[in-house]
C-alpha cells in the first residue's frame, strides 16, 4: 500500500492546501483538475496498449478472469494487459459548510470514488495489479504474487516445473527454488514500486513535491504459504480429513498462540492478552480448508490441485511482533527488540515470523501419522539410557515436573532464535526472590536441559548457550501432549 502519510489527516491536508495556496472554496475545482490529469493518463495508456478502459459495474465480477482471458487471448509476454475502472469505497475527503459557524470544513470520512486498476506482465514479478485511486488522498494498493514471480525465476535458471494455477505441483530442483524465493525478500522495495507507480501515476512526485515527501510503502495484508508437494495424490487425500480433524479436536487457543508466535505462559494464557482466538471450518469449492483467528491474524490449512498440503500465515496487525532493529528516532544507539513495523523496511522479518509460525503448525500436525502409534514414537524417553558413559534417568511425561518442562522448552517463542537456560526459569518460576534461589532455580534447569538432550529432544546451538527443540524431540512432545489433554470418554471411543 503506498500513501502520501501527510494526506492521511485534516490537520495534514489543511497545511498541504496551504502550502499550494488552494482555499477550502477551491478545493474541490483544484482535485477535480488532478482527478482529471490521471483519469486521462489511464485512458492514453490503454489507447497505447491497443484497448481502452473498461468500466466494471459489478462487483461480483472478477477482474482476474478478464485478465487471465486477454493474456491467452493475445499472448501477452511482458507489458500493459489492460486497465479497469469501477467505483469502490474508499477513505477520501468531503467539504462541508458548518452551519453554525458559517464557513466550510474538510472533513476526512468513508465514501466513494473512481478507482483505475493496471494489470501488468511484469518482466521480473509476473502478473501484477496496481489500484489507484482517482481522488484524494490518491492511495495506492499494489499485488504481488510471490509463486508468479517464482515461475518467472525459474524459467530465467533452467529449473523445470509444472504449475497449475497458484500452485507448483512439481520442481525438479526443490532446493535452489526455495532459494529463489528468499532472493525475493531482498529485493530494493522502494525502487521496484516506485518504478510501477510512475508508469501509472505520473503525478505522485508533483503532489509529493510540495511538502518534500515521496510515497510510503507499507504491507496492508501479506500471506506466506509453505506447500508440501505430495507424490501421490491419493495419500494426500487419505491423510487430509485426519490433519482436519486433528486441528478441531486438538488445537486449544493457546496453541493457536503459540502458532502464531505469541508468548504463552507454560500454563494457561497471559492475563493481559484480551483478544478472541477463534477456529473455523469451511468448505469452499475447491475443498475444506480449517482457519485459526487471533488478533487479527490468522493461520489456515486447505490442499491445493489434490496433491499439495498449504500452510499459510496471514498478518494483518504486525504490532503484536517484534523486530531486531534500531530506533527510528535513535538510529545511533544499539538494535533492540522493537514493534514489526507494518513499513516494506520490515519485509523479511515478517517472512520470518510467518515462515516459523507455519513451520510450527507443521510440525504439530506431524503426529498424526498412521505408522507409528503415540507409544511407539515416544517410547525412548520412558527408558533408563547412558550417554557418554554417564546415566540418565527416563522422563515420565504423566507427571507436572516433567509435563510442565517439555511444555515450556516447545513453546512457540523459542522456535527463531532458540531459548537459555534463564528464559526457561523466568517462564517456569518468574523472577527470583534472591540470588540463592535463582541459582537453585538455574542448577535444576540445567540439569533437566541436560536429560533432554541426552534423550535427543533438545540440540544446543553451537558457540551459544541456546537450545532448540529437535525435529524427533518436537514430534515426541506434540504427541504426548495430545495424550495428556484427551479425556477418558474420547480414549474410551477410541478403545471401543
Amino acid at each position: 500500500m503506498g500513501t502520501i502519510r501527510t494526506l492521511q489527516s485534516v490537520r495534514g491536508m489543511m497545511g498541504y492546501l496551504g502550502r499550494v495556496h488552494v482555499l477550502l472554496k477551491d478545493f474541490r475545482r483544484y482535485a477535480e483538475g488532478i482527478t482529471t490529469r490521471i483519469r486521462d493518463h489511464g485512458h492514453a495508456m490503454a489507447k497505447a496498449a491497443g484497448s481502452s478502459v473498461q468500466f466494471i459495474r459489478s462487483s461480483s465480477l472478477r477482474k482476474e478472469a478478464l485478465v487471465e482471458r486477454i493474456v491467452e487471448q493475445k499472448g501477452i509476454k511482458q507489458g500493459l494487459v489492460g486497465v479497469f475502472s469501477s467505483v469502490e469505497p474508499c477513505s477520501t475527503y468531503f467539504l462541508r459548510r458548518d452551519g453554525e459557524q458559517k464557513h466550510l470544513v474538510l472533513e476526512f470520512g468513508h465514501g466513494k470514488c473512481l478507482h483505475h486498476y493496471y494489470y501488468f506482465m511484469h518482466e521480473q514479478c509476473g502478473l501484477i495489479h496496481l489500484r489507484l485511486q482517482t481522488w484524494f488522498p490518491f492511495g495506492v494498493t499494489l499485488c504481488i504474487n510471490g509463486r508468479q514471480w517464482l515461475a518467472r525465476q525459474m524459467k530465467q535458471t533452467g529449473i523445470a516445473f509444472v504449475q497449475k494455477q497458484n500452485c507448483f505441483l512439481q520442481i525438479d530442483d526443490v532446493q535452489k527454488a526455495q532459494r529463489l524465493v528468499m532472493e525475493q525478500l531482498r529485493t530494493d522495495w522502494p525502487a521496484l514500486l516506485d518504478g510501477l507507480l510512475g508508469q501509472c501515476h505520473p503525478l505522485s512526485q508533483e503532489l509529493c513535491a510540495p511538502i518534500g515527501q515521496h510515497y510510503y510503502w507499507s504491507l496492508k495484508e501479506s500471506e506466506y504459504a509453505t506447500d508440501v508437494m505430495f507424490e501421490s495424490a491419493a495419500r494426500l487425500a487419505w491423510l487430509y480429513p485426519r490433519f482436519l480433524r486433528h486441528g478441531i479436536e486438538h488445537f486449544e487457543s493457546s496453541d493457536v498462540l503459540r502458532f502464531l508466535g505469541k508468548n504463552v505462559p507454560a500454563v494457561g494464557v497471559h492475563g493481559n492478552f484480551d483478544a478472541e482466538v477463534n477456529t473455523s471450518l469451511k468448505r469452499r469449492p475447491e475443498g475444506v480448508r480449517i482457519k485459526h483467528y487471533a488478533a487479527g491474524n490468522s493461520i489456515k490449512l486447505y490442499d491445493k490441485e489434490g496433491s499439495v498440503l498449504r500452510v499459510e500465515t496471514t498478518i494483518n496487525h504486525p504490532e503484536v511482533f517484534k523486530v531486531l532493529r534500531r530506533a527510528e528516532k535513535h538510529p545511533e544507539e544499539k538494535p533492540r527488540w522493537l514493534v514489526l513495523r507494518k513499513g516494506v523496511a520490515d519485509t523479511y522479518r515478517r517472512a520470518e515470523l510467518c515462515r516459523a509460525a507455519n513451520a510450527r503448525y507443521l510440525e504439530a500436525l506431524a503426529v498424526v501419522k498412521i505408522d507409528h502409534t503415540t507409544g511407539e514414537i515416544a517410547d525412548s524417553i520412558f527408558k533408563r539410557i547412558r550417554k557418554n558413559g554417564r546415566p540418565y534417568r527416563s522422563l515420565n511425561p504423566w507427571s507436572h515436573r516433567d509435563a510442565t518442562f517439555l511444555e515450556a522448552v516447545s513453546s512457540g517463542d523459542w522456535v527463531l532464535n532458540g531459548f537459555r537456560n534463564r528464559d526457561i526459569r523466568q517462564k517456569l518460576f518468574g523472577n527470583a526472590t534472591s540470588k540463592l534461589e535463582q541459582r537453585r532455580q538455574a542448577a535444576r534447569i540445567t540439569r533437566l536441559l541436560m536429560l533432554l538432550r541426552a534423550h535427543g529432544i533438545l540440540k544446543k546451538v553451537t558457540g551459544t548457550h541456546r537450545y532448540l527443540v529437535s525435529p524427533r524431540g518436537r514430534q515426541i512432545i506434540t504427541a504426548l501432549q495430545i495424550a495428556r489433554k484427551t479425556s477418558i470418554q474420547e480414549l474410551t471411543k477410541i478403545a471401543a
